[in-house]
């Protein structure tokens, strides 16, 4: 793959919507190439829409349900049901002035996800930064920025983190590099008030936050930073998200994201446990 509020979902409807058609258009024997002049597309527009990576048009879903043989009047209106749930809005879309399009469809899968898996190297997450810690890396990526924009992305982060204490909250395990915590943002106090945070939400019930000292010498994880996301529809499969400077990846391949599954369970066997995570945290904070 490249590149609970109203709309959160958005982004996994679609995908659903999309695997559900390809079902059904495989079921039938009917080839993209034929589907797609049925509606007056491409095959590649057929490929798209059965990742999910385009809106639908309920008009477009409509024939191709016909097409297919669906005629069930009650299995198409939950289709089409779908659609209209698929091209939802979702709550970050009106942060879109200081959000990049690449990140506005993470925002989406993170927040339809049960499980997300992160590994971090230089930042602490995002959902768990402090507004002072926010506001320290966002001016330091962006250092001519004007105050108002720099506080609608510290406000957009804020958000985000919501996520954590909702109704359908996921269970996060966050495996940070101690180098994430030693290279000080915003200074000393920012940074111990970082470090406090972080040990209030390894509080929680879906909060797991594990340290991997620079005692343990290497790991599995050479490559850098991403996060891993499971889905409770068992229809999606798991994505690894790798943000870079000025995009993002979306690794979908099944043998890829076993790599990447595998490397997140070497890095959690070598990280401290939960409860000594807790303890080096106690013990950087008094050294802060």
């Amino acid at each position: 793959m490249s590149a609970g509020q109203p709309g959160g979902g958005s982004i996994v409807r679609r995908m659903l919507l999309g695997a559900q058609l390809r079902r059904l258009r495989e079921s039938q024997g009917i080839s993209r190439e034929d589907a797609g002049y049925s509606i007056r597309a491409s095959e590649s527009k057929i490929s798209r829409m059965e990742l999910g990576r385009v809106s639908f048009k309920e008009r477009d879903v409509a024939d191709l349900l016909t097409l297919y043989g669906v005629t069930e009047e009650t299995e198409r209106l939950a289709m089409l049901g779908l659609v209209r749930e698929a091209n939802a809005a979702g709550w970050w879309h009106g942060y879109g002035e200081v959000m990049p399009t690449w990140f506005q469809t993470y925002v989406g899968l993170e927040e339809s996800a049960a499980l997300i898996r992160t590994f971090e190297v230089q930042f602490v997450h995002g959902l768990l930064q402090t507004e002072d810690y926010i506001r320290a890396v966002i001016r330091l990526g962006h250092p001519g920025a004007a105050d108002s924009w720099v506080e609608r992305r510290v406000g957009l982060r804020l958000e985000r983190q919501k996520l954590l204490v909702s109704e359908r909250a996921p269970h996060f395990v966050s495996v940070m590099d101690e180098g994430a915590l030693r290279r000080a943002f915003g200074g000393p106090k920012v940074m111990r008030d970082q470090v406090g945070h972080l040990l209030e939400a390894a509080e929680s019930s879906n909060v797991d936050v594990r340290i991997l000292p620079f005692a343990t010498g290497g790991h599995a994880a050479g490559g850098g930073a991403f996060t891993l996301l499971s889905f409770p529809e068992s229809d999606l499969p798991d994505l690894v998200y790798l943000e870079q400077l000025t995009g993002a990846l979306y690794v979908d391949k099944h043998d890829e994201v076993v790599e990447y599954t595998k490397a997140m369970d070497a890095l959690d066997r070598i990280a401290l446990d939960s409860a000594a995570s807790r303890d080096w945290l106690r013990a950087l904070e008094r050294e802060l």
